[in-house]
Formats: structure tokens, sequence, C-alpha cells
């Protein structure tokens, strides 16, 4: 007789977990679990933090480029993700788009930055970062039209934000009138935290982000007992902040 023991993976779930395999990296200890608003069964999920944190491992010189527009009730946004920053604008791994609009039963929240964040974790989950796990943050609808022509236009990088991406070819256009710089939005700035080189001699030439994957207590100690460079303990803060809210949500 044969016995069915839960605790066995399927071959299939087991395949699909090699898939972006970092050795000494485990993302599953990472996943929190949600409830499915729709049928109200208990999932897990991965926080687009350790998304990009996996990312970041796997693909040292690798880019996030996205784009976010306001359509008439929501924003739009949509994410690529390239294994290096030296590939053309059309040579990416994965790409998505999701929209967002104003929560009355969340009102702090941005729907911009709602829609860049969800943009960015489906093009992870598309690249294989996270196939095991639902959703990352899919309470609505993921996925939306793209209402706005072509989606490479505009794109901004979210783990380097200092690169220059490369544009297609276009026919000159008029002068541009001139704009106020743009703030940096929280999930921007979270990731300059995590590409913040840490000053620990134990983990010399790692970011913050890396020690992250491997001593969460040095990123704490960081954040409270650090009293070298405010940058990064700031950066540290920021780090740990976000954390406390992947946790609570």
């Amino acid at each position: 007789m044969s016995q069915n023991n839960s605790n066995e993976k399927l071959p299939s779930m087991a395949a699909i977990e090699t898939i972006n395999e970092v050795q000494g990296f485990d993302p599953a200890p990472f996943a929190v679990e949600y409830t499915d608003l729709n049928s109200n069964e208990s999932r897990k999920r991965l926080p687009v933090m350790i998304q990009m944190a996996w990312f970041r491992l796997k693909y040292p010189e690798g880019k996030i480029a996205v784009q976010v527009n306001q359509g008439k009730d929501c924003f739009v946004a949509t994410a690529r993700v390239y294994p290096s920053y030296k590939d053309p604008i059309d040579c990416y791994l994965a790409e998505a788009t999701a929209s967002r609009g104003y929560c009355t039963e969340k009102p702090s929240v941005s729907p911009r930055e709602w829609a860049q964040t969800a943009a960015v974790g489906i093009a992870l989950r598309n690249a294989g970062f996270g196939l095991q796990f639902s959703m990352a943050g899919e309470d609505f609808d993921d996925v939306a039209p793209n209402e706005f022509g072509t989606p490479h236009e505009n794109m901004t990088s979210v783990p380097r934000p200092q690169e220059t991406i490369p544009q297609p070819a276009a026919d000159p256009e008029p002068e541009p009138v001139e704009q106020p710089p743009v703030e940096l939005t929280p999930e921007e700035k979270l990731n300059q935290a995590l590409q913040t080189a840490c000053p620990i001699a134990k983990y010399k030439d790692k970011t913050l982000g890396d020690v992250l994957m491997l001593d969460q207590g040095a990123i704490k100690w960081l954040a409270n007992k650090f009293t070298g460079d405010e940058h990064i303990k700031e950066a540290a803060q920021r780090i740990c902040e976000y954390a406390v809210q992947q946790t609570t949500a």
C-alpha cells in the first residue's frame, strides 16, 4: 500500500525551486502569510524587498527599469528586469504591468508607489524569483492594459538610480519644458539603502542588501548602535522599518 507523505515535495515543485538558485540563500524563511480576499485561503508571498535582494544576489550587475504613468483613475506602472545594466533596452528577462488607484481602506498608501511595487514584484516573479509562492501583494487584479504607448519610454532604474537608461532612437522633438526635480519614492529610497556599502569589516565589499540575507542582526546593530557614517545608519534604519512593515502587513 502506498502512503502519501505531505512533507514530500512533488518533483515539479522541487524543480521550480531550483530556478534562480543561489548557493547559501533560501527564500522560504522570508515568505509571509496572507489571506486571499476572494477565496479566504491562507497563502504565502515573498515580499518585493526580498525578491529584489534575491535578484541582486543572482545578478550583481542586474537592473530593474520602471515607468509609471497616471491614468484617469489610477497609476499604471511597467517594470522590466535585465540581467545586466549593459543590456539593450529590449533585451530583458521579464516584463510586467500593474495599475493601482486610491483605496479608501488604505488611505495612507500612495497608488503610484503601490503600482510601481506591484509591477516590480510581478516582473521579478515572471523572471522566476518566487514562483513557488503566491503573487506578491496581489489583493487586486495585477495586470492592466498598456494605455500609454510604448512601455520603455522614460523608464527609470530602480536598483541603480544613478544609471543612464539607454533610449531608443527617435525623431527630433521640440525643446522640452523644464520640469522640477522629482523626489525619490520610498521604494527607490529603499533600493538605495539596499545598495549602500556595509562598513563592517567582516562583510567587506558587500552591500546592506547582501548582509540582510546573511546576518539580520548586523543590520539591526547598524540601525541602532552604529556611530560612524550617518548615511549608513539611516539606510539600515530604512531597511529595518520596511522589514517591520512587511511582517505586520
